[in-house]
């Protein structure tokens, strides 16, 4: 008796993750993983021999004709933070049209576990919530060092003690041992950024012990960019961690060509030894809270103390000295645009920079700052205009660099004015840098979606297509493939991606999305 596949893709360019050229063929899944692949369809129409599987299978359940479709391994998003949207948006749309299937979440420090409080206390926990959900993709977790702190520290601004450090490192240690992939930090974000060196080389050490990769959000990425640089550097050679360094770029026009520095070092690093690499998503603006512009004092006890000093004139004013130095350098008001906030008296202005809001109000944009944020409780969402395009052709180029989003919206439409690499980061690479500027080879820029972020997360059965491997699979049309979002209009999916396989099964089909959710949180093992 025979077993048929479950899918037979016929006559695609396959691009299969590992850098080399594309060639022409048809590959066959079953039971969720590629059984088999061999030469197709050629390049004059003639059918290639693909009736059945070498053991003389079935005709396969579901044939798609790629003809004129590109199949490569799903693409992997190493720096995302979709943890704290997937149970809102478990559909998971914008990835799916963007060839996404999985998303690597707890980045820059943020996790939802651990938590005293609320429905994922940790891993474990979190990864129940998500699977009862049903996602459309797989989610790959990381644990937040703010998480860390917050659960043993709470919100202060001063050093762990030893036994709270203990306390970090085993919280850490349990998470590993419920399969997180790594830890993050958020140095430039309290309550990461109260740590000094010496805690985050404890635990990027207990890191090291668990196998676990160790990304940063660095300490700086402006005016100090070097030194955060060699703090993540000296951080993996005092622990022996392996670095991803995330989203590498240099805000402000003072700093524009810093990159090639901070690239040289990660090289040197990487000749000495250490196991380095970087991320970068493909747009010259950042997005974050508007609190990471503040002098970081301000922030010592989290928002409601935050709150307290800017009702006080004195405070408020202290803060006011701490911000305006940076005016101009790498904080651009023309640039900072209002991106999303709760209810409040500058409700009306999301979509408008802090330099439009200073000075329709009559005051200078770092009072602008704190006016906005006194208005919404300091829960106000920024795209900031800070990056050169050099610097990210640059950096996208690196052969260490992984493509990543940074992205947390999964679906449209929605409120706000959020960033366009929620919905188009992918495609803009391939339509953007390959089709139309030739930044990269097609080849090379789905290695830097695939196999590069797969082999960053010890993900062995992902990222490439070959027998025996997970089909997380995209189809895509190289000619069309292309990202309508932009920073003006930014609530549209990617267009250009025909088909997504996760784990064998069609999440996208012809388009438009399946009735199927089959992603997971996926577990690290050793």
């Amino acid at each position: 008796m025979t077993v048929p596949h479950d899918v037979l893709i016929t006559g695609a360019t396959l691009i299969d993750g590992t850098g080399a050229p594309p060639r022409v063929a048809d590959v066959a899944v079953r039971d969720g993983r590629v059984v088999h692949v061999r030469a197709g369809t050629d390049t004059d129409g003639a059918a290639g021999a693909v009736t059945a599987a070498p053991d003389g299978a079935a005709r396969s359940a579901r044939v798609i004709d790629a003809d004129g479709l590109v199949l490569t391994p799903g693409f992997i998003d190493l720096h995302s933070h979709a943890d704290f949207s997937v149970l809102d948006a478990p559909d998971a749309e914008a990835c799916l049209r963007q060839g996404v299937t999985t998303l690597v979440t707890g980045n820059c420090g943020m996790s939802p576990f651990p938590a005293a409080h609320g429905p994922t206390p940790d891993l474990a926990g979190f990864a129940a919530a998500v699977d009862a959900a049903r996602p459309a993709v797989n989610l790959a977790p990381l644990v937040g060092h703010g998480a860390l702190r917050a659960a043993v520290l709470g919100q202060e601004r001063r050093a762990a003690g030893p036994g709270e450090l203990e306390r970090m490192r085993a919280l850490l240690a349990e998470a590993a041992r419920q399969g997180a992939f790594g830890l993050s930090t958020g140095l430039i974000y309290a309550p990461g950024s109260f740590a000094g060196t010496a805690e985050v080389v404890a635990l990027a050490s207990e890191a090291a012990a668990h196998g676990l990769l160790y990304a940063t959000h660095m300490r700086d990425e402006g005016d100090r960019l070097i030194e955060a640089v060699e703090e993540a550097l000296n951080t993996a050679r005092a622990s022996g961690v392996r670095l991803q360094i995330s989203h590498l770029k240099a805000m402000g026009p003072a700093n524009h060509g810093k990159v090639a520095e901070a690239l040289a070092l990660i090289d040197a690093a990487v000749a000495e030894g250490h196991d380095v690499a970087c991320d970068v998503y493909p747009y010259t603006a950042s997005s974050t809270m508007l609190t990471s512009r503040l002098p970081d004092w301000a922030l010592d006890g989290g928002p409601p103390a935050l709150m307290k000093r800017l009702a006080d004139p004195g405070t408020r004013e202290r803060i006011l000295a701490d911000l305006r130095p940076a005016v101009g350098r790498t904080f651009l008001p023309e640039g900072i645009v209002i991106a999303a906030l709760p209810p409040g008296p500058y409700a009306g202005r999301v979509g408008d920079s802090i330099a439009d809001i200073a000075e329709d109000g009559g005051v200078e944009p770092a009072a602008a700052v704190l006016d906005v944020l006194a208005a919404h409780d300091a829960q106000v969402m920024i795209v900031n205009h800070a990056m050169a395009g050099r610097d990210v052709d640059a950096v996208l180029r690196h052969p260490s660099s992984a493509v990543a989003s940074d992205g947390w919206v999964l679906r449209a439409p929605g409120d706000g004015h959020p960033h366009p690499r929620n919905f188009g980061t992918f495609a803009r690479v391939l339509g953007h840098y390959v089709r139309e500027r030739d930044v990269l080879p097609l080849a090379e820029a789905v290695r830097k979606m695939t196999s590069l972020p797969a082999a960053r997360l010890a993900l062995r059965d992902r990222g490439t297509v070959a027998p025996g491997q997970v089909a997380d699979l995209a189809l895509f049309d190289p000619a069309t493939v292309t990202d309508p979002a932009t920073y003006a209009d930014p609530w549209r999916y990617a267009t250009g991606v025909r088909h997504v396989l996760v784990g064998g099964e069609l999440a996208l089909y012809d388009g438009e999305p399946t009735d199927l959710r089959p992603g997971r949180v996926l577990r690290r093992t050793p």
